[in-house]
Formats: structure tokens, C-alpha cells, sequence
């Protein structure tokens, strides 16, 4: 149970991180934009809500970004990839974490030509850290030739994400400004974090209320819904194990218990020849089933925290990130979800022994004693 939890619940927050780090937990955007991979309509960075969502407590952080698809160009690949401009308050943290090779970007007021590009993309392309590339931007109009921009590798990560890794390379937002002849306070959204991913849905109707009624706010479960409710299946899976394992531990508690009962035949009628009701009896075999309840949930716990822990540190089980968009098992356990765990544990399996203690009524005194 321990090992079903805290890797279902593990997967489910190192995806959701992943989605978030690419996009924010919540998009700002034009509505001619909104479903688009790349910015056609400029905003305003002179927004009431930017750079601080002050009137809605669960918001993290605001910052702003623009997207432009273009075309690398090698002197031996090309690959079709977008472009992702960020200002200097774009925090890197996410991409700190996975970080392979080289540093992160650093963005200042001057227009700076380095990039920080995936690991897939780059072993495509054949490039390094310090390699310089073309990238060609095409025009409104076809029949023109395209904007050319060279940009260096910066820094090579990779997320285990494969979806947004050979999507994206994070560079300046400023040559998204001038390939399109926006003015220098228009991009072309805003991503907003915030502190509590449960409260997501509350949380994008109260900024969609917040903002200009031009503008469209959409969550990133709006955006990706499918990988969402692909999340949402590992919720019945965890349901479904668990209620197995409590089931096949009630049943083997049932069955122990009724082989200390038979065991103590003899005592029973004996304490009922003394005068013992039949509750005081069935309470001494069901302290006696906690005792070996308690046991066996110690030495779980032991057991199964410490694998936990071990992979936790050390990554021992792996993964397919084109399936599971994680290289390895993620584990996500707290301390509130082992008590759950362990106490709800221990009282569905003691509920389950009530009834089968009910035969201690049923023997006779005369012939338990006689029982041999």
C-alpha cells in the first residue's frame, strides 16, 4: 500500500511539475491566442496583475514569455522547434534541476544570443554546449525571406518530457519582440504559479475574474486534458490495490483469528465457567489480533519506507520517459499519508474480525472444556 501511494501520487506530482514548468500552472493570453503554440497577438505588460498577483493569495509568481516556431538550420540537420523568449524575472528553477551540461542563460536588459536547448534536440542536431546554430523565422508574408537569428548553446537540459523537450529552446525574449515589430512592453502572455496545485481550478476562475475582459485565462489542465485524465486513472489504480491488500490482510487476520480461537477452546470455557461474559472473551482475542496487527504494520513500514526511501535517493527502478514522462520512480510519501495508511489499515482489519470473534458465543462451556 505504502509503495502503491507514494509512487502513483509521485508520478502524478512529477508530471503535473513538469507540465507547470513548461507552461505555469495558469496562461494569460489575447483569446486570438489562447489555443495556439505560438503568440500571434501581443499583450500589454502593463497589467494591474504583473509582476505581482497581490489580490489572490494562492498565486507564487507572475512572468511574462512569447513563442515564435522557426526552423534550425545545420550544416547537415534542420529541425522544426519553438522558440520560448523570457525576460530577466524569468525564474529557472525547474530548468536548474534538470540541467545536463553547461549553465543557465543569463537575460539582462541587452539582447543576449544564448539559448538553453534539450538534450534529445541536440543529440538530433549534433550540437554542444558553445555550438553556434541558425535559426530561420518565417514572415507574414511567404514570398519574403525568412528572419535569420543565430543563437549558442548555452546549457543542455533534459526533463524526461519528451513532448516539451523537442518542442522548445529557451532564449531572450527580445528577438521574439523584434522579429515581429512588437513594441518593448508587448509579449505575448503571462504564466502564473501558484502555491497550492489542488486549488487550481479555484484559483484560474478567481484570476479569470481578476483580469482585463480582452484577455483569457486558462489552466493547464484546460490546455492538456488528456494528459490529465490519464493522471487522474493512476487515482482508481491506487483505490484498487489498496483495497485489495486490505482485503487479503483481513482475510488472513480472519483466518488467524480463528485459529487462536480454536487454539484457546479449552480457556474460553473455562472463563465462562468463571463467569466471563461473552464480549469480555471475544475483547481478549481481538487485543490479541491488534498486537499482531501492530506488528505486521511495524515491520511493513519498515520495510516498505525503507525501499522507499532508497529509491527516492538513488533511482534504483527506472522508467520509460516516452511513456511515463519520467526516467525513473518518482516517490512522493509524507508523514500524513503513512498514518493514514497504517491507521486505516489497522481499523477496517479489526472492523472485519468483529464478526468472525462472535463464535466465542457459541461455544459451550461443558464442552469446551471437555475439548481436546
Amino acid at each position: 500500500m505504502l509503495f502503491s501511494v507514494a509512487t502513483g501520487v509521485g508520478l502524478q506530482k512529477k508530471i503535473k511539475e513538469k507540465i507547470s514548468g513548461f507552461n505555469g500552472d495558469i496562461q494569460i493570453n489575447n483569446y486570438d491566442t489562447n489555443n495556439s503554440k505560438v503568440t500571434v497577438v501581443p499583450v500589454s505588460k502593463n497589467q494591474n496583475f504583473y509582476p505581482e498577483f497581490s489580490n489572490i493569495p494562492n498565486v507564487k509568481r507572475v512572468q511574462v514569455y512569447a513563442t515564435k516556431a522557426g526552423i534550425i538550420r545545420t550544416p547537415n540537420e534542420f529541425e522544426g522547434i519553438i522558440l520560448k523568449g523570457v525576460d530577466p524575472n524569468y525564474g529557472w528553477s525547474f530548468f536548474e534541476e534538470y540541467l545536463v551540461k553547461g549553465e543557465i542563460p543569463v537575460i539582462t536588459k541587452k539582447v543576449t544570443n544564448k539559448v538553453l536547448i534539450s538534450e534529445e534536440t541536440a543529440k538530433r542536431l549534433s550540437l554542444n554546449v558553445g555550438d553556434s546554430f541558425h535559426m530561420f523565422f518565417v514572415k507574414g508574408n511567404p514570398n519574403k525571406a525568412p528572419n535569420s537569428r543565430k543563437f549558442e548553446i548555452s546549457g543542455i537540459y533534459n526533463s524526461g518530457f519528451n513532448e516539451f523537450d523537442t518542442r522548445y529552446i529557451i532564449g531572450d525574449i527580445k528577438h521574439i519582440q523584434k522579429i515581429n515589430k512588437w513594441k518593448e512592453d508587448q509579449v505575448g502572455g503571462f504564466e502564473i504559479f501558484i502555491h497550492d496545485f489542488d486549488d487550481l481550478k479555484k484559483t484560474g476562475f478567481e484570476i479569470y475574474n481578476n483580469i482585463n475582459p480582452t484577455l483569457n485565462a486558462y489552466t493547464v489542465e484546460e490546455k492538456f486534458p488528456t494528459i490529465f485524465e490519464w493522471l487522474r486513472l493512476f487515482d482508481t489504480n491506487i483505490i484498487v490495490i489498496i483495497a485489495i491488500m486490505i482485503l487479503v490482510s483481513g482475510i488472513n487476520m480472519i483466518t488467524a483469528l480463528l485459529v487462536l480461537i480454536l487454539e484457546r477452546t479449552q480457556m474460553i470455557g473455562i472463563l465462562k465457567a468463571l463467569g466471563s461474559s461473552n464480549w469480555s472473551i471475544r475483547k481478549i482475542f481481538l487485543y490479541n489480533a491488534v498486537y499482531l496487527i501492530g506488528k505486521g504494520l511495524l515491520w511493513g513500514n519498515i520495510i516498505g519506507i525503507g525501499l522507499l526511501l532508497i529509491q527516492k535517493y538513488f533511482g534504483i527502478l527506472t522508467l520509460d520517459p516516452e511513456t511515463y514522462y519520467a526516467s525513473e520512480v518518482p516517490v512522493y510519501l509524507t508523514v500524513e499519508i503513512v498514518l493514514l495508511i497504517n491507521l486505516g489499515t489497522l481499523i477496517l482489519c479489526l472492523a472485519m474480525l468483529i464478526i468472525p470473534s462472535y463464535i466465542v458465543s457459541k461455544i459451550s462451556p461443558v464442552k469446551a472444556i471437555k475439548f481436546d
